[in-house]
């Protein structure tokens, strides 16, 4: 009886010692995963804001477009993938996105100015500037003139971040600022009177005075909220991706190719941002 009793109990551990090995290396498969799986099947999956334009959002026709995501869909091009654009509706979930294997990056008018330790980074390869668009006739003409105005600005926006870590000083004065979900929205508001002022990426800026709100008479500050730097952001460690992405990046900007698209945009200004090396 008492063999029968440690064969049983015997059977059970082994049973018992499987299952954990099983599940701690599923568990630990996980962690090790890294977005580069999906370029292993053969797909370059980008995550991106379908609201910021000229780089990143959606055309007329509801494709999605913009100058990063056609360097994006080359840089699959060239490398015999799969170029699949993932847009990213709520921009606060991105770095979850990204951790969880969802995308391979961020690649959307991406600033690496303050999220330098966030995202293992491609070389920056565009310089941006925040700035503040106001009404032609609203008096407003320098950072300062915005004291007692109200104010607004995307929410998750590098343009939000520079204001509430390095222009705190300048927020304090507003009478208001409100975070909007799309630029749309923020333009539509200001020639409404809701807000005083919208600021946000330069080349969002242009877009949307030289596009949709040509007619109106809006202005650029000529005295920029802050200087910066767009990039690629890739999972924390993922530095293989980044590596054949960077040097397919860096063969298009020497036969021209970057130039080239840049150009279909030079409305908005992205030919002169762009970061040779």
């Amino acid at each position: 009886m008492m063999k029968k009793i440690l064969l049983i109990l015997t059977i059970i551990l082994a049973a018992s010692l499987m299952i954990c090995s099983v599940s701690a290396g599923g568990f630990f498969d996980f962690f090790d995963n890294t977005a580069a799986d999906n370029v292993d099947d053969g797909k370059f999956v980008v995550g991106f804001n379908p609201e910021f334009p000229p780089f990143t959002y959606k055309d007329d026709s509801g494709n999605y477009t913009g100058f990063d995501l056609e360097l994006a869909q080359e840089v699959a091009r060239r490398n015999n993938w799969t170029f699949v654009a993932q847009p990213i509706i709520d921009w606060n979930s991105k770095e979850v996105e990204i951790n969880s294997n969802e995308i391979d990056c961020i690649w959307s008018e991406f600033t690496i100015d303050g999220r330098e330790s966030d995202y293992t980074w491609s070389d920056p390869y565009f310089n941006n500037s925040q700035v503040i668009v106001v009404k032609g006739d609203s008096g407003i003409n320098t950072p300062s003139d915005l004291k007692g105005k109200n104010v607004e600005v995307q929410e998750g926006s590098s343009a939000l971040h520079c204001l509430e870590e390095h222009n705190e000083s300048l927020k304090n004065t507003f009478a208001q600022l409100t975070q909007i979900k799309e630029y749309n929205t923020g333009f539509m508001d200001l020639e409404s009177g809701v807000c005083d002022a919208v600021i946000a990426d330069v080349g969002i800026a242009n877009y949307h005075i030289n596009g949709k709100f040509n007619s109106y008479n809006f202005k650029i500050l000529d005295e920029p909220l802050t200087y910066e730097q767009y990039g690629i952001g890739f999972k924390k460690g993922n530095t293989e991706l980044k590596d054949q992405v960077q040097k397919t990046l860096d063969e298009m900007f020497k036969d021209g190719t970057v130039d080239k698209i840049a150009q279909k945009y030079g409305d908005y200004g992205i030919s002169g941002g762009l970061m040779h090396k």
